[in-house]
């Protein structure tokens, strides 16, 4: 099977959190049989110094000609002097409304030699595996231009939704729930907002349509409480763009790291953009200690959602459990007793947990 796949490395530590993936997943073709077309381009801080704009048109047709893309990272303070149309930022946004990308996946699992690191205890976030899916190009996000009024004295926000954007994500997560454990937890503000109100009536109308699904309707305030308190007894979530933003972000302390976190933003037929949720880390880039775990997971749910290949994903995902588990862990990660590594380092240890040793060695050669 021949993919073609779009590398955005980005700013900071981007193309070497890149590179790693790229090594691995040339181990996923060499041991399963497949192709992977890499080709490279440019967005955020590093298009702005090349072609003075964060999105070249040349990226935009790129991307669109993919079967996926794996994106590192965008920003710096390097660019923060800059109007706001020519932030770094203003790439990752402009690729994800140009493609159509209305899913956003993040998956929050802990792993076990990690959770001593969670703000939490031990005993509360263990066994937690859960998957936020968040809607992604509504909302209050993208409704018409904020107003200033009254002199500046006074503001307006406006959150729209048409029917159509709410069924698609919906339909999504209980697609998601049927893969996993059949478990649906939709969140919104149905005391408060119209908007919410529609929701949680096409959920209902959704449910008919998948019968096996169980479905629970919780108020977002509520959710956020039990997602500290009872993180464990989520498995699909989903929820609407600015709900989802922010218990999202919640929910990434409960693995101890951000650096382990993955994250994708899909269409409907399966393309799309995939990326670690930790940022640039300008201050590490080029020293060869940052974490490319996020990444190399970030890589594995593109195998899974927009590949259809969940033997190999399950096999990537394995590999990183299991370099933690000996110990392993780069400078942002503690691991009690464990070794710390170099980016390089841990990439060779995940190649080698994923292949026998002669064709592990002759991958990590070609690591640059």
């Amino acid at each position: 099977m021949n993919k073609q796949i779009i590398l955005l490395p980005g700013d900071g530590v981007g193309k070497e959190i890149m590179e790693a993936a790229k090594v691995v997943l040339n181990t996923v073709a060499s041991e399963f049989g497949h192709r992977f077309t890499f080709h490279q381009h440019a967005i955020g801080g590093d298009a702005i110094d090349q072609y003075g704009t964060p999105l070249p048109e040349d990226t935009i047709k790129a991307c669109h000609n993919a079967d996926a893309v794996l994106l590192g990272a965008v920003g710096g303070s390097k660019w923060d002097s800059l109007p706001a149309h020519l932030r770094p930022e203003k790439g990752l946004l402009g690729i994800r409304k140009s493609l159509g990308l209305f899913a956003n996946l993040r998956p929050i699992k802990g792993f076990a030699p990690l959770l001593h690191a969670s703000p939490l205890k031990e005993e509360v976030v263990k066994g937690n595996d859960i998957m936020i899916i968040r809607e992604l190009t509504g909302g209050l996000y993208f409704g018409k231009p904020s107003e200033r009024r009254d002199n500046g004295n006074a503001v307006v926000d406006t959150l729209s939704y048409q029917r159509s954007e709410m069924e698609r994500i919906i339909d999504k997560a209980f697609q998601t729930a049927r893969l996993r454990s059949n478990h649906l937890t939709s969140v919104d503000k149905a005391n408060v907002l119209e908007s919410s109100r529609l929701w949680r009536e096409i959920v209902n109308e959704k449910q008919q349509d998948y019968p096996d699904v169980t479905v629970e309707h919780l108020l977002v305030d509520a959710a956020a409480m039990k997602l500290i308190t009872q993180p464990t007894q989520f498995d699909v979530i989903v929820t609407e763009n600015l709900f989802g933003d922010i218990l999202s972000d919640e929910a990434s302390v409960l693995t101890g790291s951000l650096g382990m976190l993955p994250s994708a933003s899909i269409r409907t037929d399966g393309v799309g953009l995939y990326e670690p949720v930790h940022g640039s880390a300008p201050d590490i880039a080029g020293k060869g200690i940052a974490n490319p775990l996020g990444m190399i997971l970030s890589a594995a749910l593109m195998l899974k959602h927009s590949f259809q290949m969940e033997v190999e994903a399950a096999e990537i995902e394995e590999a990183v459990q299991q370099c933690l588990e000996q110990g392993y862990h780069t400078a942002d990660l503690k691991i009690a007793g464990g070794k710390q590594v170099s980016t390089k380092e841990i990439t060779e240890i995940v190649v080698e947990n994923l292949t026998t040793k002669g064709v592990s060695n002759s991958i990590c050669s070609m690591y640059v």
